[in-house]
């Protein structure tokens, strides 16, 4: 399910709810994803509320609790929440030059590989080399971990090397 409270032209409902559909099968995701589109306020709550930071953030991944089982058709089993700002998102498309619809497919990508079980923090690059792998499939720009370390990634950028504001990012 996907809940836009803050509208992104050029991306409806549905059009992201097919987006995250695609995302999680390519990404191998066992189960649902919900995904709420809304603004920095909200996210710098549910970021100080579960992470301890008083600070907005981008994109939060929330796994499910229940696990899938194995073997079983999981159609409507949950396999975690993704709430994203589409305040950052709107600004960090303005900064990439690319648009805001754009952005919020490659949060929510990002999102879906950690509810997958991938983590940037531990993995020594797995999740980037994934993350890189299936935007390119899913014909994103350039994602969110590959704008960390532009320097690492800038060959498999599609759309050539990261413009020189990109790389000051964090």
């Amino acid at each position: 399910m996907v809940i836009l409270q803050k509208r992104i032209a050029g991306l409806s409902e549905a059009a992201l709810n097919r987006f995250v559909r695609r995302a999680r099968r390519a990404a191998g995701l066992r189960g649902l994803a919900n995904v709420l589109v809304t603004n920095s306020v909200e996210m710098r709550t549910l970021n100080r509320q579960f992470r301890g930071k008083n600070q907005p953030t981008d994109v939060l991944s929330f796994p499910s609790l229940l696990p899938i089982s194995p073997g079983r058709r999981n159609n409507a089993a949950v396999a975690g929440e993704i709430a994203i700002s589409a305040d950052i998102a709107a600004q960090n498309a303005v900064q990439l030059g690319h648009t805001t619809a754009e952005e919020v497919k490659i949060l929510a990508l990002h999102g879906i590989l950690h509810l997958a079980g991938f983590d940037h923090e531990r993995d020594n690059g797995e999740m980037a080399r994934q993350e890189m792998r299936l935007r390119q499939r899913l014909n994103l720009p350039v994602a969110l971990i590959e704008r960390a370390d532009p320097a690492k990634h800038a060959s498999s950028n599609r759309r050539g090397k990261l413009p020189a504001r990109a790389r000051r990012m964090p």
